[in-house]
């Protein structure tokens, strides 16, 4: 009885000392007793902000909010940045300027999502603030807030402390679902896929072909040598964190410069791509009389080194069944291609997975040498097909099978079809105009689209994965059912690749 007493004084004290400790290290409390009126209104405006998103159920899933900073998101690439962050004011101040990018760009989509009641409540409800109005007050007490953190040397460790993102793997259902004995037939089934996936690329395209095959291309190619590309890259390099930023005209470029050609394998509607629409259904559709393939940027580290990653996704309205009892069916479905390039243009690796964060492949070219495995680990890096050396000029066709739209060759071929896809920004999904007006984002709770879920969901729980082949949105991707993986892990390519940067 006294050593229970004892414990339980010890974790009474301990309890008390840390809640003393987070108290004293909370940036919320700080900000609303500041002698700063523009801090305390600011800190109040983004309470009532939050609120007013989080009654509408308009959050945005794609970064992660830092707790106690709700000015500030971060993403894994921004995360990996942190222990660089912590040696110098001016890449402390760059990352923090880049989680409170984050934060504005979620902001953006959550408020053109919230109807303009639910704005104004938000205002105060003395009166009704458009959209744009809203933001540009979020940004301008964002940077305040920003400053605040940043001349507190308690908030700034907390600050970075904070900036993690949680996986998306359930322990909980991990442990449910006695994880370390049912990853046994999982890890079989992981190497018969594996092996499926080497055969069909050993396969003759033509001879497996279902239906016809139509090749979209992007609209337009940029006429640009290899220099031109370095220098791009070189001035979007100049910036504290060394992260490859371009933008505008030179963004559009590289986009243009490095978009592939999608080689389709057409036996019906479903495997005809094209954009995505509100029209008058909960679950968005796709419009093949307007095909699209989404944008947008991404980044990995080696060895220190900031590396550009283009992303490219494609959609199609579903995955048809193949029986009446097939798990992997469903509404929606896509193929992801990204490209990562070296610091002087040339493509390193690419790799696809679907939307689901299934069917994660990786293309290597010759500047990228694989790693082997460590001992124990079943699904790391699955490499159906090695690439010849790349230049900037090369166009790759990514050829996709009919209902199933695997991956089944990646090649290089000059010729263009006459068949065109437009590139557009990945956000206009987060806010995608609904036809009866205002906008919606397409993903839903935990960035997932409602609508899209698969069968396979009941079998798979025990993996960790909630929701398992429904799509979901960039950032919320796992793509390993045994161990932990993540299509947007910032260390994925450096454990996996020994890479030429040269």
């Amino acid at each position: 009885m006294k050593v229970g007493r004892v414990f339980a004084s010890l974790s009474l004290i301990a309890l008390l000392g840390a809640a003393g400790g987070c108290a004293t290290l909370d940036p919320v409390a700080a900000m609303r007793e500041s002698s700063e009126s523009s801090v305390r209104e600011c800190s109040e405006w983004y309470r009532a902000l939050d609120a007013a998103i989080d009654s509408a159920g308009v959050r945005d899933a794609q970064s992660t909010r830092i707790r106690g900073f709700p000015h500030m998101r971060v993403d894994r690439f921004s995360a990996a940045l942190r222990d660089s962050a912590r040696t110098k004011d001016s890449t402390l101040h760059a990352l923090a300027e880049r989680m409170v990018d984050l934060d504005i760009a979620g902001r953006r989509h959550e408020i053109a999502n919230l109807s303009r009641q639910q704005l104004a409540a938000a205002w105060g409800g003395s009166e009704e603030p458009d959209a744009r109005t809203a933001l540009a007050k979020a940004r301008e007490c964002a940077r305040r807030m920003r400053d605040f953190d940043l001349d507190s040397p308690g908030a700034t460790k907390a600050m970075l402390e904070r900036a993690k993102v949680p996986d998306d793997y359930a322990t909980a259902n991990r442990v449910l679902g006695l994880y370390a004995l049912t990853r046994i037939p999982f890890a079989a089934g992981v190497r018969e896929h594996e092996r499926q996936t080497h055969a069909a690329f050993e396969r003759e395209l033509d001879a497996s072909a279902k239906g016809n095959v139509v090749r979209f291309s992007p609209r337009s190619r940029p006429r640009i040598d290899r220099d031109q590309v370095r220098a791009v890259l070189e001035r979007a390099t100049e910036n504290p964190l060394r992260i490859p930023n371009p933008v505008d005209e030179d963004l559009d470029l590289l986009f243009a410069l490095y978009a592939p050609s999608f080689e389709i394998e057409t036996a019906g509607d479903f495997d005809r791509p094209g954009s995505l629409r509100w029209i008058w259904k909960h679950l968005p559709e796709v419009d093949s009389a307007d095909p699209a393939v989404y944008r947008h940027v991404a980044y990995t580290r080696y060895k220190g080194i900031n590396l550009l990653q283009l992303v490219y996704t494609i959609w199609f309205s579903e995955r048809p069944a193949e029986s009446s009892n097939d798990l992997l069916a469903g509404a929606l479905d896509g193929v992801v291609f990204r490209v990562t390039l070296a610091p002087d243009g040339t493509p390193l690796v690419y790799d696809t997975m679907h939307p689901c964060g299934c069917y994660h492949m990786f293309f290597p070219t010759p500047r990228a040498v694989p790693l082997p495995a460590p001992p124990g680990e079943i699904e790391w890096a699955l490499i159906p097909q090695k690439l010849r050396a790349l230049n900037a000029t090369d166009r790759l066709v990514v050829r996709i099978a009919s209902g199933t739209h695997y991956v089944n060759r990646v090649y290089r071929d000059q010729d263009d079809s006459l068949a065109r896809y437009e590139l557009r920004p990945y956000d206009e999904l987060r806010s995608l105009r609904q036809m009866r007006g205002g906008t919606r984002n397409i993903f839903g709770r935990g960035g997932i689209i409602a609508g899209t879920e698969r069968p396979e969901r009941f079998l798979f729980w025990p993996m960790g994965i909630e929701n398992a082949g429904a799509m979901r949105q960039w950032g919320r991707h796992a793509t390993a059912f045994v161990g932990r993986r993540h299509f947007d892990d910032a260390d994925l390519l450096e454990r996996r690749f020994l890479l030429d940067l040269r």
